[in-house]
């Protein structure tokens, strides 16, 4: 099986026994929905979907690692992909986050099954900057490039440029921070809800880059890499149609999505993904009443098994 560095075959995943939209994080997360809802019917309904979208994937080939969370004070648990990552040669990063709530996530045990299954060489540990107010929010504040080693990253309270420099030092990136923003002028929060990097392509929310140079350099990195662009409109974004992850399957690359994504994507677009990858929709409905969709709920595997 070819083997790309874009489209890991593994994700570490959480299961959460108590989701509901997290409190702490509605203040700069405009993708958080504010509606009132019943609580219980929330929380079953996560816990089912995260349940549907494991088995999914595993049907596709995809290694899932389903851990559990029976807490009651880590609402935003389902989303792992923003306390750590993992990286070729061995390397794995813990972050600092934002939200003083979200720090609980962090697990031990997590990072000792990746230990134990995988080679593991170095863990880059980030979490203590949060006594400085310093954050970066792992693969949420950065859509990284495995292929060309670009971090691209959206300038917001969660991503400190600083630590973000360290991470690209650490990890051989090179740093892309822009800014981007919706019409009523809220910034983007993470930059994953705003682009994809897949092999093949991207899809991004190009128009929400309030730098036209930047915007311009940032597109023509994407030329040069002989990527296909393929341009969300702000109501895309607000669909989570950016918020997706290329995976490796038995049968070759997915692509895994909401079905809230798929359903808000042109007919042209889902011809030019299905070029290259299969789309996989996954119904998370409830989970992206909290800001975060598919991308966010998997945190890749990109280490060597032992």
């Amino acid at each position: 099986m070819p083997v790309f560095p874009q489209a890991p075959n593994a994700v570490v995943m959480i299961r959460p026994h108590h989701f509901f939209p997290n409190e702490e994080t509605k203040q700069d997360n405009s993708f958080q929905s504010t509606e009132l809802v019943n609580q219980e019917q929330i929380k079953t309904l996560a816990f089912d979907q995260v349940t549907s979208a494991a088995t999914i994937l595993a049907a596709e080939g995809v290694v899932v690692h389903l851990f559990e969370d029976e807490g009651l004070e880590t609402p935003d648990s389902v989303f792992p992909n923003n306390w750590f990552s993992t990286h070729s040669g061995g390397q794995v990063a813990i972050y600092p986050m934002y939200a003083k709530n979200r720090r609980k996530e962090r697990r031990t045990d997590i990072i000792a099954m990746l230990k134990q299954q995988y080679r593991v060489q170095v863990v880059f540990d980030y979490s203590g900057l949060e006594y400085d107010d310093i954050y970066l929010e792992g693969t949420g504040a950065m859509v990284l490039d495995h292929i060309e080693r670009i971090a691209y990253a959206v300038s917001s309270k969660r991503t400190d440029s600083h630590v973000l420099e360290r991470f690209c030092a650490h990890f051989n990136f090179e740093p892309m921070v822009f800014d981007a923003q919706d019409k009523k002028g809220t910034r983007v929060y993470h930059t994953n809800v705003l682009m994809c990097i897949g092999s093949d392509f991207v899809m991004a929310g190009f128009e929400m880059m309030t730098n036209p140079k930047r915007r311009d350099e940032i597109i023509k990195r994407f030329e040069n890499a002989g990527k296909k662009i393929i341009y969300l409109t702000e109501q895309q974004i607000n669909q989570f149609c950016g918020n997706a992850l290329e995976l490796q399957g038995t049968s070759g690359r997915i692509l895994a999505l909401s079905l809230t994504a798929y359903n808000a994507l042109t007919p042209k677009q889902i011809t030019l993904l299905e070029e290259t990858v299969k789309l996989v929709p996954l119904n998370v409905s409830a989970i992206e009443m909290a800001g975060g969709s598919v991308r966010c709920m998997l945190a890749g595997v990109h280490l060597s098994k032992r």
